[in-house]
């Protein structure tokens, strides 16, 4: 029979070619395989700007008689830069920054295999200081670490003050990180040396510098002030000056300067004074104030209009509207207690009573303040309301939310979203200030203890409509009185010029004695709606930029005093009233601004209450 066979040996099958001969011979073994070099780990390096490091490069290859080259890249040139010579890197610090080496070797065998996998490590690039650019530490390593530390009792706490000695360098390390952390557009700041300059400067650097497609400055309104200046002046209304707030009609010569407002018991009201709604400033301590051109001069007129020190005198020559007859008087600086809501008065008319007000500042004595004039309206039956707003620039916005609540009153706003704060990219679901989860703020029904005890209920108008008197200095927190309320399909008519346009907002932090206030939430109103940096205006408005609303455009009148019915921009809104009809609108809008020592030309920036918006869970007590 057939036998089987199990080759256990290899066998080769030949193919016998034509016409005759034998099969072929063995195939040749296989080359051995190369093997790939492996670079051995490189420590990571931390350089000084213009300093250098060399590093031999080690390689395990287990073919021996292998020569190596190696190939070196940098990932940022600008912070390091990196060049090979046979098996050693050499390592130069260019500038401040972080930088990714990336070495492969190559051996000589010229097979396959024959490059490594890549090796990294990180370059860190100071500069002598120890900044490094994009790399950050925490806030809180250099947090009252000053160059004057404080002594005594912090008023705020009855603790003594937590300041320790440090530097300037670490009060500019402190804004770099903090600003980092909770800044709105903090990728937009130029990350710079915080030994460049003294800490104002740098504070000024802290900022985005892009300008809106208008041209203006993106961030209108980073500033900084001493830290028992804006105690006072935010808790008790309390600061340094006249009693007199002044506006600019025009900045360069021919200038125009008029008293917008008066505080009253202040120098300003003073018989001896009489500064009043319309009072033109001509001159102050002998410099023309309308056509003085230099530098120089416009110094003594900011010294004048914003005196820097309690007591100081200073001469103006004014002229009173209305009158033709110039007068010169002398005043004397003192501390000023403000009135934040003035010239409440009930307004008959054909169609019903109205209510006005004037509200200019939103400060924590502006609570009782607004409770007792909404009582009083009510009390009044007024059935609409005129909200004169053009001078109010911000504050708490508890306050503001509020009072939007007293105007809409329980059936409209309770149960419903006033606002929500939205922070940068870093932020999406805690506050980074105070740690909470991001939740919707709703319209506040009750007393929050600012100057009224906590959890009573709050007065209401309960109006379906609002007429609100704006202008360039209606701002922040005023506007999101307007938003708020438009979030919740109230009516809200504007009347004047076009708000300022702050849609963002801040938590004033202290270090060192000085309170900073940068940008660092945008504010949305239940709707979601907070894209206002144009600001609000007036839908007939001749060049509107801002988001439209229903209204006239009416310019300022300082002819006339505030709830005067025949001053223009009141006028006008009683006259809609009566049949939705507005005045010609100006040619120009937005030319009046409450004045502050940059609105002169040539004046540098000191100190610029303006522009706040203040969340309330940085003032309102719990309940």
């Amino acid at each position: 029979g057939a036998i089987a066979f199990l080759v256990l040996f290899p066998v080769t099958l030949g193919i016998a070619a034509c016409g005759g001969g034998g099969s072929s011979g063995p195939e040749p073994p296989p080359a051995p395989a190369n093997a790939k070099p492996v670079i051995q780990t490189i420590a990571d390096q931390s350089l000084t700007i213009g300093d250098a490091a060399d590093l031999t490069v080690s390689i395990a290859d287990a073919d021996a008689s292998d020569t190596h080259t190696l190939s070196a890249t940098s990932n940022n040139e600008e912070a390091a830069t990196v060049s090979v010579d046979g098996l050693m890197l050499t390592i130069t610090g260019s500038d401040s920054g972080i930088a990714t080496v990336t070495v492969t070797a190559t051996d000589s065998s010229g097979l396959s295999n024959r490059t490594s996998d890549p090796a990294t490590f990180t370059v860190t690039v100071a500069s002598e200081s120890g900044w490094v650019r994009g790399l950050f530490e925490e806030a809180s390593e250099f947090r009252d670490s000053c160059a004057v530390p404080r002594t005594g009792i912090d008023p705020d706490t009855s603790l003594p003050f937590g300041d320790r000695q440090g530097t300037t360098l670490d009060e500019n390390n402190w804004l770099r990180s903090w600003s980092d952390h909770s800044y709105l557009w903090y990728s937009e700041i130029v990350d710079t040396d915080p030994d460049c300059c003294d800490t104002p400067t740098y504070f000024g650097l802290m900022k985005t510098m892009e300008t809106t497609p208008s041209g203006a400055d993106k961030d209108r309104f980073h500033f900084s002030m001493d830290t028992e200046e804006w105690n006072a002046l935010s808790q008790s209304g309390v600061s340094a000056g006249y009693g007199a707030r002044f506006a600019v009609l025009a900045p360069r010569p021919p200038r125009d300067i008029r008293v917008a407002y008066t505080q009253p018991n202040s120098p300003a009201t003073h018989p001896d004074v009489a500064f009043a709604r319309g009072t033109k400033i001509l001159a102050i301590d002998g410099v023309d104030a309308i056509n003085a051109p230099s530098r120089r001069e416009v110094d003594i007129l900011n010294a004048g209009l914003f005196p820097d020190e309690l007591g100081e005198t200073h001469s103006f020559t004014v002229q009173d509207a209305g009158s033709s007859t110039p007068r010169t008087v002398t005043v004397r600086s003192a501390n000023i207690t403000s009135d934040p809501v003035q010239h409440v008065r009930v307004i008959d008319t054909d169609q019903g009573t109205v209510g006005y007000m004037l509200f200019l500042d939103h400060i924590a004595t502006a609570e009782r303040r607004l409770v007792d004039s909404i009582n009083e309206l009510a009390d009044a039956g007024v059935e609409d309301l005129v909200l004169d707003l053009r001078y109010n620039g911000g504050g708490y916005t508890i306050i503001a939310n509020q009072l939007a609540y007293m105007i809409a009153g329980a059936s409209a706003a309770q149960g419903k979203v006033f606002s929500e704060l939205r922070f940068n990219d870093k932020h999406t679901t805690f506050n980074p200030v105070t740690g909470d989860i991001l939740r919707p703020t709703l319209f506040r029904t009750t007393t929050v203890g600012l100057s009224l005890t906590q959890v009573e209920p709050l007065p209401t108008l309960d109006l379906d409509r609002v007429f609100v008197l704006t202008g360039p200095g209606t701002c922040s927190a005023s506007e999101a009185i307007i938003n708020g309320l438009r979030g919740i399909d109230i009516d809200v008519i504007l009347v004047g010029e076009t708000t300022c346009g702050k849609p963002h907002g801040f938590y004033p932090t202290d270090n060192c004695g000085t309170t900073y206030f940068t940008v660092q939430f945008e504010l949305v109103n239940g709707d979601g709606f907070g894209d206002y940096a144009g600001g609000f205006t007036a839908v007939n408005a001749p060049a509107p930029d801002g988001v439209a609303v229903t209204g006239c455009a009416v310019a300022d009148d300082f002819h006339h005093g505030f709830g005067d019915t025949q001053e223009a921009r009141l006028s006008a809104a009683l006259a809609y009233r009566t049949d939705s009809s507005c005045p010609e609108p100006p040619a120009t809008t937005g030319a009046t601004v409450l004045a502050t020592v940059d609105s002169l030309q040539g004046g540098p920036l000191r100190s610029r209450i303006h522009g706040l918006t203040i969340p309330q869970d940085a003032v309102a007590p719990s309940g």
